[in-house]
This record gives structure tokens, sequence and C-alpha cells, in this order.
């Protein structure tokens, strides 16, 4: 039997090489959160508009579902997520082998890291997009291959000249998050033109279905294609079903049963399977929710000239306004019961981001801004 070792470790010391110098991805902050740290006795004074989440709601279909399903919760979830991944299959005209569902689809960016990612490999984003990919990368001792935006939009040409023969993975965020600018189709069908075989393009589409339908490109007939693609897409934003945590990843199959094979079991819970499925039947929601996002934005910009700031246009339901010091108004507003995010951390300090919020909400948060700035 060995004597126990005297040398005191810390937990530091004992995790694996590069842990502790790893970013934390910073949600919005709660309401309560804010309410119970500042002290607002009536946490309905409190508006969040820090996560681009729907200020319609989830979708009624989805809700309705979700109540039905309630006494059901003592079961494990369809571990194949078969009906929601049948639902889909049919909603996107692709066969049911080519979908996994996850646990939003940040889980997915997560498998992909998992398969394709090690250290002497390396990833290509935009500079200024989702920051989760980077902080995946550096999860796997990969790196990243970081290229400027052209006019707060990805630069595809660009990005495809970053590519080397280490390159394992490309982020395309489009609609991208956090500057609500999108790529067009010429772009992307010129850029996948010459993207080489050892690649992987994985576009991005958390805000997809906010687009009208004209606008949205075809990335899923790369996939058909049998390309090296995979298309995250989640029902986070357009149906309102954040706090369920359900996405999905679709690509050709040999790639699904790859990341399959590192996903946990019951990754998706059946309350959200359940949800989705009701949801993608709700196109009158998804009709609504651009209908409040073209009034929300309107609105802001209109709020925006008065005060004479700079803001980037977008074409989902949050926008990039220039305030100066970021940070100082990002606490300003927070003060006065108004969560939006700063965007320090994704190298824009003179900006803030506000999700686009119910008519009220606007006008609380345009007031709110003037009376900070």
């Amino acid at each position: 039997m060995h004597a126990p070792s005297c040398v005191m470790s810390t937990y530091e010391e004992l995790a694996n090489s590069g842990v502790a110098d790893l970013g934390t991805y910073e949600p919005g902050r709660p309401i309560e959160d804010v309410a119970r740290a500042l002290g607002f006795e009536n946490a309905d004074d409190i508006i969040k508009l820090a996560s681009n989440e729907n200020a319609l709601g989830p979708s009624p279909r989805a809700s309705a579902a979700i109540k039905a399903f309630a006494q059901e919760v003592h079961e494990y979830p369809d571990g194949g997520t078969f009906r929601l991944r049948e639902a889909l299959a049919q909603h996107l005209d692709v066969d049911p082998e080519m979908v996994l569902p996850g646990n939003g689809s940040n889980e997915l960016i997560e498998l992909l890291g998992h398969v394709f990612l090690a250290p002497g490999r390396n990833i290509v984003m935009a500079d200024h997009a989702f920051i989760v990919y980077r902080l995946i990368a550096a999860c796997f001792g990969a790196d990243v291959r970081s290229v400027p935006m052209q006019a707060f939009t990805h630069d595809l040409d660009a990005m495809g000249d970053a590519i080397d023969t280490d390159t394992r993975l490309v982020f395309v965020a489009n609609p991208n998050n956090p500057t609500g600018t999108h790529v067009q189709r010429d772009s992307i069908t010129r850029f996948m033109e010459r993207v080489p075989e050892h690649v992987v393009v994985c576009f991005d589409e958390a805000y997809i279905e906010l687009l009208a339908p004209s606008d949205q490109p075809d990335t899923l007939g790369y996939v058909r294609e049998g390309r090296k693609v995979i298309v995250l897409r989640t029902f986070s934003k357009t149906y309102g079903l954040a706090g369920l945590r359900v996405g999905y990843g679709v690509a050709p199959p040999d790639c699904i049963q790859l990341l399959n094979r590192v996903r946990q079991p019951f990754n998706v819970n059946q309350v959200a399977q359940v949800a989705a499925c009701a949801a993608l039947e709700d196109s009158g929601h998804v009709e609504r929710t651009r209908e409040m996002i073209r009034d929300g934005l309107a609105a802001l910009e209109a709020g925006f000239a008065t005060l004479g700031l700079q803001w980037i246009p977008s074409c989902v339901n949050f926008m990039l306004v220039k305030v100066g010091d970021g940070q100082r108004v990002f606490k300003g507003l927070l003060r006065e019961g108004v969560i939006v995010r700063p965007m320090r951390v994704y190298g824009l300090p003179e900006y803030i981001r506000v999700s686009v919020g119910t008519g009220p909400e606007n006008e609380k948060f345009l007031a709110t801004l003037k009376k900070v700035l």
C-alpha cells in the first residue's frame, strides 16, 4: 500500500493544460439577478434586451404541447429524437439521417470540436463573430485564424485565403451575432467553390428564420450534395424556446454518425422535443415575429438618429449602436433597470448590443439611453 503524498496540489495544478487560461462565455444577466444586486423592489420594473430572445414569447403551439406533456416527464426522453428528426427532415426536405438535434446549437459546436479539433489544427472565423467558436477551439488546443470583417460583415474571400493545410473548421455565422449582418448568396457561392476537401464549413444559422424566405441562402443545398458542410439552427430565437435549449445540425450522414459518437445520451430533453415539433408547425408565430422585428428595428433606428448615434443596420432581432464607452453606458442602463450587452469582449468597446423588444420596451430603452448619455 502506497503512503499518501505529502505534496499539496491546487485544482489548477491538477487541471489539464490550458484550462485555467480559458475564457468564459458571459450571458445576459437575468432580471432576478439584477433586481437582487441593485435593490429593485419590483423585478417587473426591469426589462431585459440582452440575449436576443423573442419578445413575443414562445410559439403558442409549443406552449400548448408543453402543458399537454407535463405528466410525462417522469420518463426518459427518446435518446434518438426520432419524432423531432422526422419532423425536421420533412420541414427541411432532407433525410432524417442528416439531422442531429442538440442541447441548443451550442452543443453541436462543441461536438464539432470533439470530432475535428486538436493541437496543431485550426479554425477560421471572422474577428467579430460568435465568441463560442474561440472558446471551443481553445478547449481542444486548436488555433484560431481570425479574419477581419469588412463593413461588419464576414469577408468570405479573405476567410478563404486564411485556410491552410491545418484548417479543419470554418465558421460562418449567417446572420452574424453580434453585428446583425449577413452575407449574400454570391459570396457564399464564390467561397464554396474554393473550399478544399479537408475543411468542414459550418454555417451557423441561429437567426436564419428571421430573414424573409427570399433572403435565406440555400446552404442546405450543399448538404444535399454531400459537401463537407454542417448547417446549425436553433429553436431559441424565432420560435421563442430559448429556455428549453434545443437546436440541431444538418450534415451528410457520415458526419452525423461521428457527431453521434461523441454526444451524451439523452442530450435533448423530452419537453424540448415535444415543443420543437409543435413549433415547427407554427408558421403564424414566425411571421408575427418577423413583423415585430421590422417594426422594432425601425423604432430603434429612428431613436438612434434622434440621439445622433451611429448604428450597424441589422437584419435580425438585435442591433449594435455606438455609444462611446460601451461599458459605462451598459452599467448606466443597468442601474436604470435596462439590461443590454456591452461589446468589449468582441473587440467593440464603443458599442452596446440591444435586442428588439416589444413597443413599450423599445421606448423605455431609448428614453433611458438618452438619460444615461
